[in-house]
């Protein structure tokens, strides 16, 4: 169904697009700083649900509607602002430190994993940029002449969060090793949660400020 040569250079382009550091993989590490490995893998698992459901939307058109509705496209882009904004205060104002004991876990809880996990999916899910990237990439890899149309865009895009899901948790799951071990210092603890907040603001704005 899917044209072999087509889906070699599929392959190799979505490689290099998933290593390349983006907002997902700051929000992942910002996850991780935050609440150790299994936080950071669970906030990846989200962003990959995300791209999932993006995937499934590009497959069956709906996806299209940004393109000939731009209001939509401004209207879940200053959504997406404001969830990362609220993300970013509540980073600021935890005065917990998240300090570790002297067993190594955490002496006041940090993101639980289901959070983690909806709050990776709201921030993909919110991100229009995603939509009509899968809109505008996808179809390049599709052989019309082979039939099956939305089943080849189902394989591209499946193919495309299965391999962004194992860079980003690898990412997730080293962002919160690191984490846990500079968390044992009150300090560094507190540091990380502005880091954390940092990035939030930063993806908020850039999310607002990037043009269409």
């Amino acid at each position: 169904m899917v044209d072999t040569s087509l889906y070699t250079a599929f392959l190799v382009a979505a490689f290099a697009l998933c290593v390349t550091p983006g907002p997902d993989m700051m929000f992942i590490v910002a996850m991780g700083g935050r609440g150790g490995p299994s936080t950071g893998v669970m906030a990846a698992l989200g962003v990959a649900f995300g791209a999932l459901v993006h995937a499934v939307a590009a497959m069956l058109g709906l996806s299209a509607l940004f393109l000939s509705l731009p209001v939509l496209y401004h209207v879940l882009r200053w959504a997406g602002a404001a969830y990362l904004l609220y993300l970013a205060v509540k980073a600021f104002r935890d005065r917990s430190g998240l300090g570790l004991d002297d067993e190594g876990t955490a002496a006041t809880p940090g993101p639980t994993k289901l959070r983690a996990f909806g709050q990776g999916a709201v921030t993909n899910l919110l991100n229009p940029k995603v939509i009509l990237f899968n809109v505008a990439f996808l179809p390049q890899f599709v052989n019309p002449s082979r039939g099956h149309v939305m089943g080849q865009l189902l394989v591209l895009g499946l193919t495309l969060v299965l391999l962004g899901l194992a860079v980003d948790a690898s990412i997730g799951l080293s962002a919160g090793r690191l984490s846990a071990m500079l968390r044992r210092s009150r300090r560094m603890a507190r540091g990380l949660d502005l880091f954390s907040g940092t990035v939030f603001a930063g993806l908020a704005v850039r999310l607002v400020a990037a043009p269409k």
